[in-house]
């Protein structure tokens, strides 16, 4: 599998989002080498702005609505940052089989749990996690994203100050 064609399919979608002036977070949804869904951060603007609108909830949201019988243990989420623990939890009990994250989510990220002090449910879950992959890419929509004073979402939070330092 082409970590990076898909990767930057997943910044594509990032892009957009910023290009919206949304938190710059996207992703796709692989399955025996193709993209059958997509995902881009929503809702940190407005007039109701909310915490469940996450790019990978959405492109989940849109994989569950193909109503499709394959094997999720053998989908990939590729995403432009690392899952925070909502989704993380919900891609595990959704049995996706793997995830690739760009860019590390020092305030909130999800994937580096304690899977041994878990209750059962995720505890026995099987999923693969590869980070890093076009950092740096993702690393500079971040960037532009809080270096703009117009943008407020998680203005002067650890994610922003970490992302600036770098």
């Amino acid at each position: 599998m082409d970590y990076e064609r898909f990767m930057t399919k997943a910044l594509q979608q990032a892009e957009a989002a910023l290009a919206a002036g949304e938190f710059p977070v996207g992703c796709v949804m692989v399955y025996e080498n193709k993209i059958i869904a997509t995902g881009a951060r929503v809702s940190t603007t407005g007039d109701c702005p909310n915490e469940i609108d996450h790019a990978e909830m959405i492109a989940l949201r849109r994989l569950i609505n193909l109503k499709t019988n394959i094997n999720l243990g053998k989908v990939t989420l590729f995403s432009t940052l690392e899952p925070c623990l909502m989704c993380f939890g919900a891609l595990m009990i959704s049995n996706i089989g793997r995830i690739i994250f760009a860019y590390e989510d020092a305030m909130g990220g999800g994937t580096q749990c304690d899977f041994t002090k878990l209750p059962p449910l995720y505890k026995e879950k099987q999923i693969s996690v590869i980070p890093n992959i076009l950092r740096q890419k993702s690393l500079q929509l971040l960037k532009a994203f809080f270096s703009n004073p117009e943008n407020i979402y998680l203005k002067d939070s650890l994610l922003a100050t970490y992302t600036l330092r770098q």
